[in-house]
């Protein structure tokens, strides 16, 4: 648990300068490593892992699985060290621009590479090989499932024929049975994915960086976690459509709400056999992600206390109802089974008091957004003035957020916002000039004993940089950085405002 002042960066994998196209977990990550070493930072926060989809524009939010990781962040780099792909092929990629993922171009290009790594690949040579199977019994099951897509033209899970998508076992053993080749491929390119992850993760311990992951708390309707435990998610057994789905009510932002269309868990399912499932199905996930990472922030941790459950056959989210989550006694039975949770609450947006307290009781940190906390009103909880426990993690935005640039100079602000906020970060209001600098100091000053910043925020960068616009449902997740700019200038200039608070490592030595 976070148990000192501390300081990170928020970068997506995908976002980190590369040569391929797309930032990757070799080279790409131990770069960004020691540009947070550099800058005395502790914690690197990102984004969900697992594999994306072009129908769901490439969201990592939307992934086929709640296990697997993505292979289009693989490191060419460690696939050649592997002696997996000729030097050639390391070479000869398309003239990715460093500014932005082409998810399409990149998407081939990975392709491409791992078929010649699988091609190359020997279960003789990677001792660890069959291990690994035995130890993650999900990959099966997503094997099967990704060759199924593959057979069936990328069809949905629910449109396969009737014996593979109800999971007969006679027809699963036949699918596999002519299948084997490709369900092997995939078998590697999970093997493949986690042994690189595994160097990821020693080297980022060995220089002192907590890895800091995301847990969306819904899965894709389309994935293997919906297709392998159907009976655990709301859906008509006839017909597998899901009978109700997520989403979130009217408010403020939407009048008709946000219709996300995932599948919900069966929570109000009397059946002991289901709640069980459900505890030992969310007890694996969790325990899984907590190999790979220190921290994890559980999105829309609110869910847990209540969710709104909207008709499948509704079209706006407007006719769907509140219902009880599994609350405080779902986190007890995850923490028998798996010990102390180092978890982040995501509780933004309309917060109840129900919520709030299922937070403290579970001893979560929760967020805090200072793009949030100029509204006009004194008593805003996001001002960090009026934080009233160091248990909290201060951000000057999020991956949802514009950029602290782009909201500043936006028209959501008026002046007197704008001289408002520069006076509470004691500058001279009429200077419009550094507002991403004002919400780092406002942010490493405050009691909060965690404080991330999108590396857009370190840079500078404008509106054009921001990472998602939700609502939007396309154009978004693409932006990369440069490797130009992570320099040496900016790391120092990062370095001294977070030992001057006593977040950085060097600062906490000396005192």
């Amino acid at each position: 648990m976070i148990n000192q002042r501390s300081s990170g960066i928020l970068a997506h994998i995908t976002s980190l300068p590369s040569p391929y196209g797309i930032g990757d977990i070799g080279t790409s990550s131990y770069r960004f490593i020691d540009f947070l070493i550099d800058c005395d930072q502790r914690y690197w926060q990102f984004l969900p892992i697992g594999p994306t989809h072009n129908l769901f524009d490439y969201s990592p939010y939307m992934s086929s699985s709640a296990f697997a990781g993505s292979f289009l962040i693989l490191s060419p780099d460690l696939l050649f060290d592997a002696g997996l792909i000729s030097s050639s092929s390391l070479n000869k990629h398309p003239d990715f621009s460093p500014y932005f993922t082409d998810f399409i171009m990149v998407e081939d290009y990975k392709k491409k590479l791992q078929q010649e790594a699988y091609s190359n690949f020997h279960p003789d040579n990677f001792p660890d090989y069959q291990s690994f199977l035995n130890d993650n019994s999900w990959i099966d099951d997503y094997a099967v499932f990704m060759t199924c897509k593959e057979v069936y033209d990328d069809a949905g899970w629910f449109s396969w024929p009737r014996e593979l998508s109800s999971r007969s076992e006679s027809a699963l053993q036949k699918f596999i049975a002519e299948n084997t080749h490709r369900i092997n491929y995939y078998r590697f390119e999970q093997f493949e994915f986690f042994r690189q992850w595994q160097l990821l993760q020693s080297y980022a311990s060995e220089q002192g960086i907590h890895l800091f992951g995301d847990l969306p708390i819904y899965v894709s309707y389309d994935s293997v976690d919906v297709w392998a435990n159907q009976d655990i998610f709301t859906l008509d057994r006839n017909t597998f459509k899901p009978t109700h789905v997520s989403g979130v009510p009217p408010d403020y932002f939407s009048e008709t709400g946000q219709r996300w269309g995932n599948p919900l868990y069966d929570w109000q399912n009397e059946n002991k056999q289901v709640q069980e499932k459900l505890i030992e199905w969310w007890s694996n996930r969790l325990a899984h992600l907590f190999t790979l990472v220190n921290m994890v922030r559980i999105d829309h941790f609110r869910g847990f206390a209540s969710y709104w459950s909207i008709p499948e056959d509704c079209q706006t989210a407007m006719d769907g109802e509140w219902l009880k989550g599994p609350g405080k006694s779902f986190f007890s039975r995850i923490e028998d089974n798996l010990g102390q949770l180092n978890i982040v609450a995501e509780d933004l947006g309309i917060i109840t008091t129900e919520v709030e307290n299922l937070r403290d009781e579970l001893d979560f940190p929760g967020m805090k957004v200072l793009q949030f906390a100029f509204d006009g009103n004194p008593d805003n909880s996001f001002l960090p003035h009026n934080f009233t426990t160091p248990r909290c993690i201060v951000y000057s935005g999020t991956h949802d957020n514009n950029t602290t640039v782009g909201w500043f100079l936006s028209d959501k602000l008026n002046n007197n916002q704008r001289e408002h906020i520069k006076k509470v970060a004691n500058r001279d209001p009429h200077d419009h000039r550094g507002s991403h600098l004002d919400l780092i100091f406002l942010a490493q000053s405050s009691i909060s004993m965690l404080c991330i910043f999108p590396l857009q925020d370190i840079l500078g960068f404008g509106e054009d940089c921001k990472m998602n616009s939700p609502g939007t449902a396309k154009g978004n997740w693409r932006w990369r950085c440069g490797g130009d700019f992570l320099t040496p200038e900016v790391a120092q200039q990062m370095r001294e405002s977070t030992q001057r608070f006593n977040r950085g490592k060097k600062g906490q030595e000396n005192n």
